[in-house]
């Protein structure tokens, strides 16, 4: 059976016909429906719940992979960073039942306070990165994601984008591989208590473990060749393979899956049947760098597709063909509708009133952040889940004393933000 899904859609279907049996996730977007969808479709198959922060959805992920079952966490971008500490750590331990965590990346920040590219956090904490470029991939990839977890041993990172977590397209509907439920808990101290002496044994292996990978990407299903035009051969992943394969449907692909690590020898016989290669990539020269250091010539990359904000099919299609899109102007005398805080939002009249007492507002991450713009132009500053009230705090420290109003600090902060730090 077939069904349109969006990626998120898609992601949550994936892990239950792959035996998922725990879910976990702090809402943000572009990643909230992921665990929406598990909880109102596929329960009681799979266990799922929010969490109070991401970090703590990570790591109740994390056990349920100790006692044995296959298990998923999700939040967008930015929460990976609150995430990284059991993250880095997990990639020592291993795990037990599979193990993936989805990052949702905002390219362009459409809902989010940065635009961090967080393929690099695989790099980083050294475990393998797997990447789907339509709805019924982000399905298909995400139990792959399971078997790779589970035979070498390490959480996978399953990063998606704005784009590929909200478009739609049809998936093709499976069955669910059960897993059975574990009958009692193993005890491995070496493996899951990282006290130095059993860290220490533990880095090789990861160094290993990624050799193993790079050659596992030779013939994983995640990665393939697809020849056409040899005069010119594009690498690609993600959304950003949509958009090239889009503009050059004739042209060489290597289209990757498993992005980090890359597969060496692939690449490398790929690179040797096309006459230049062309990296097509958003954010970082994340594959780009990974290209070069084998030592092939790169012959485009971020210097015609820029390191900030998303592409899009037109721009894309310029530079690759050298054609510029026809555009339609915009229309004009169009009303200009900011986004605004909701009638009768209770953060509306506070805003109303800290505006007239003309104090410094520390803001913190929600709809309230609104509070910034017209009308009420009553928040000063804003930085990360939480901040609002460390940062007034610091900042009415190193003020001392005050005698004027408009050097007082006020913080303002959500309810969900509050019990997220």
């Amino acid at each position: 059976m077939k069904e349109v899904l969006s990626g998120n859609e898609a992601i949550a279907r994936g892990a239950w016909e792959a035996g998922v049996r725990y879910a976990a996730a702090y809402p943000g977007t572009p990643s909230t429906e992921i665990l929406e969808t598990i909880g109102s479709r596929y329960k009681p198959d799979i266990y799922s719940q929010w969490s109070p922060n991401e970090k703590v959805a990570l790591e109740t992920a994390v056990g349920a992979s100790m006692a044995g079952v296959r298990a998923l966490a999700a939040m967008k971008h930015v929460g990976v960073n609150v995430a990284a500490d059991p993250l880095f750590t997990a990639s020592y331990t291993g795990v037990r039942g599979g193990l993936v965590l989805v990052t949702a990346d905002d390219p362009n920040l459409h809902s989010s306070q940065n635009e961090q590219d967080n393929r690099n956090y695989a790099r980083f904490a050294k475990i393998p990165l797997v990447e789907p470029s339509d709805s019924h991939e982000a399905k298909e990839f995400l139990k792959i994601a399971f078997e790779i977890s589970e035979e070498f041993d390490t959480p996978v990172l399953f990063r998606t984008t704005t784009r590929i977590s909200h478009s739609k397209s049809i998936v093709e509907l499976g069955d669910r591989a059960e897993k059975p439920a574990p009958d009692h808990l193993e005890r491995d101290v070496k493996k899951f208590v990282m006290l130095p002496a059993y860290a220490r044994p533990k880095h090789p292996r990861i160094e290993e473990r990624l050799r193993k990978l790079r050659a596992y990407g030779a013939t994983s299903p995640l990665n393939r060749i697809e020849w056409g035009d040899t005069s010119i051969g594009i690498i690609a992943s993600g959304i950003a393979y949509q958009y090239a394969k889009e503009a050059m449907p004739n042209a060489s692909f290597l289209k990757l899956g498993l992005t980090y690590p890359i597969p060496d020898e692939l690449v490398r016989e790929f690179a040797s049947k096309v006459d230049q290669v062309v990296v097509v990539e958003e954010l970082d020269p994340f594959l780009e760098e990974q290209v070069r250091l084998l030592g092939i010539e790169v012959a485009h990359g971020k210097d015609w597709f820029p390191i900030v904000g998303e592409l899009t099919p037109d721009f894309v299609a310029e530079k690759l063909t050298g054609r510029a899109a026809e555009r339609q102007p915009a229309a004009q005398g169009l009303p200009v509708r900011p986004p605004v805080l909701c009638p009768g939002c209770s953060h509306r009249g506070v805003f109303t009133v800290l505006r007239k007492l003309k104090v410094y507002v520390s803001g913190d991450i929600g709809c309230y952040t609104l509070g910034a713009l017209p009308p009420f132009e009553a928040l000063h500053a804003c930085l990360c889940m939480g901040g609002s009230i460390t940062m007034a705090h610091g900042i009415s420290k190193a003020m001392g004393e005050v005698t004027d109003r408009k050097d007082r600090t006020v913080a303002v902060i959500g309810d969900s933000t509050f019990f997220h730090s």
